[in-house]
């Protein structure tokens, strides 16, 4: 049976309305539709004005800005300053008091957000710690998950992994005694493809898991806007005796999780992105129940010390079970101000209610790029030199894809993203030839969609015209 595809839908409203994809007023029918179109008033929109590089001469001032950024950094909730200013005004008038009492009382804070954050990531409350940042997390999992012998010591990873992550498994194999270039596996795509096929994946695993002692890729692959299949490959490692982790930076707040069902063994992700929690914000951390009174290596420090005794100070460890005895530190009460921010909106839907939206918006974006710019079957990027071509990186099945394109150009990216900034469009570049363009469902519209092909076009004809010739460059 054939897989249903948003596109299947934006074609039905189209027929029903009389109206073509690509007209403003259908980008304006399909907004009127969306249930959770009010949501981007509780979050500071940006505007033209506003935002840097933006030529004034090109665009209304006083208009919204496109920010298709939320895959690197989230926007602003309305109620962040107000919640902030609670805290700052706690502790000019309690000092130390603050720590137990008031709104987010800071020797627990972190706590009172775990239940709303349950429900991004599928889990139960035990099963997840907010602390540190990802990349922190990242190793304190890897301390106790890695532990490798001379028969099992590899792990295997998506090649392209995000650089913290390839240098956090350099780092931990090098701590062991290893090579990295005798540990690692990083899977490739096939000759002429951008992703990874899951069956490549479990071949690998099927193939080399007596060897692997981790198994840990990224929920999206950060370059390519891929979504793994998480449940899938986590069996399968599992079933090679490995266990199985996941950086889900780029798959919180953006696809529903539901890790403990999946059975994963660990994870860990950042809240800055498609959280909107702040700059820099506060990280999280899961490890399955099944691992909760593990007696694995891991650092200790007094912030895992259950909150009961913690305050004895006899220096005998009353470690807390599961996920927050990985915590090391208190937390950072401030950063826990924008994360409670977000998580209240978050929590007036669902993570599922959220992905039907944003199907339907990345779908749309993918119909218009694919009708104006699509390469002809076996066009290559040195056939023409006249005719601009988007290469969509990102797969076609909406299953393996989060509320991200990935568009490689045959225009250099560099002059491209300086005529898009000039147009007031918010994404962001990765060399060598992709721009990345991310519609969070939570506040971005149809009508942002619709506006973006525009600007798109224009910034095309501009950069074109500027450089003289079209870039060659390979993935």
């Amino acid at each position: 049976m054939a897989k249903h595809h948003p596109l299947e839908d934006l074609e039905k409203a189209c027929a029903e309305s009389g109206l073509d994809m690509a007209d403003e007023q259908f980008a304006r029918l399909m907004d009127s539709r969306d249930p959770l179109r009010a949501f981007r008033d509780e979050f500071h929109y940006p505007k033209m004005s506003d935002v840097l590089n933006t030529d004034l001469s090109l665009v209304d001032p006083s208009a919204d800005c496109v920010y298709f950024c939320g895959n690197s950094l989230g926007l602003c909730p309305k109620k962040t300053k107000e919640y902030m200013d609670v805290q700052i005004d706690k502790w000019a008038k309690m000092g130390v008091q603050g720590h137990t009492n008031g709104e987010l009382p800071w020797a627990w804070c972190d706590e009172c957000l775990e239940e709303d954050m349950t429900k991004i990531v599928g889990c139960n409350r035990e099963e997840i710690s907010i602390m540190n940042g990802l990349t922190v997390n990242l190793h304190l999992l890897l301390i106790s998950f890695y532990r490798p012998t001379k028969d099992r010591y590899k792990i295997l990873c998506e090649s392209k992994a995000f650089p913290s992550d390839h240098y956090a498994f350099e780092s931990q194999s090098k701590l062991h005694g290893f090579n990295p270039e005798d540990v690692m596996i990083c899977v490739e795509p096939r000759e002429g493809e951008y992703t990874i096929r899951t069956e490549d994946i479990l071949a690998v695993i099927e193939r080399e898991g007596d060897k692997i002692a981790v198994v840990c890729f990224a929920g999206v692959q950060y370059y390519t806007g891929q979504l793994f299949d998480i449940p899938t490959i986590t069996k399968a490692g599992q079933a090679k005796g490995c266990y199985v982790g996941w950086d889900l930076a780029h798959a919180a707040g953006n696809v529903p999780l539901y890790l403990h069902d999946w059975n994963v063994d660990f994870a860990c992700w950042c809240s800055y992105k498609y959280l909107c929690a702040s700059a820099g914000g506060l990280a999280g951390l899961f490890i399955h129940e099944k691992h909760r009174s593990n007696d694995f290596p891991k650092l200790l420090g007094w912030w895992g010390h259950d909150l009961s005794s913690r305050f004895v100070m006899d220096n005998n460890m009353d470690l807390i079970p599961g996920a927050r005895g990985y915590r090391v530190s208190n937390t950072p009460g401030f950063l826990c101000v924008p994360l409670k921010a977000s998580l209240e909106i978050f929590s007036k839907t669902s993570m599922e209610e959220l992905r039907k939206k944003s199907l339907l918006l990345t779908g749309y974006l993918e119909a218009l790029i694919r009708r104006s710019y699509q390469r002809p079957v076996g066009q290559k990027v040195e056939d023409d030199g006249m005719s601009v071509y988007i290469d969509i990186f990102t797969p076609h099945d909406p299953q393996q894809r989060g509320a991200q394109l990935s568009l490689a150009f045959n225009v250099c990216i560099e002059e491209l993203f300086k005529e898009l900034e000039k147009r007031g469009v918010v994404c962001d570049k990765r060399l060598p030839r992709v721009i990345r363009i991310s519609p969070s469902p939570m506040y971005c519209s149809f009508l942002d969609v619709h506006r973006f092909m525009g600007y798109l076009r224009d910034a095309l004809s501009a950069a074109k015209a500027s450089l003289g010739h079209l870039n060659t460059q390979k993935v």
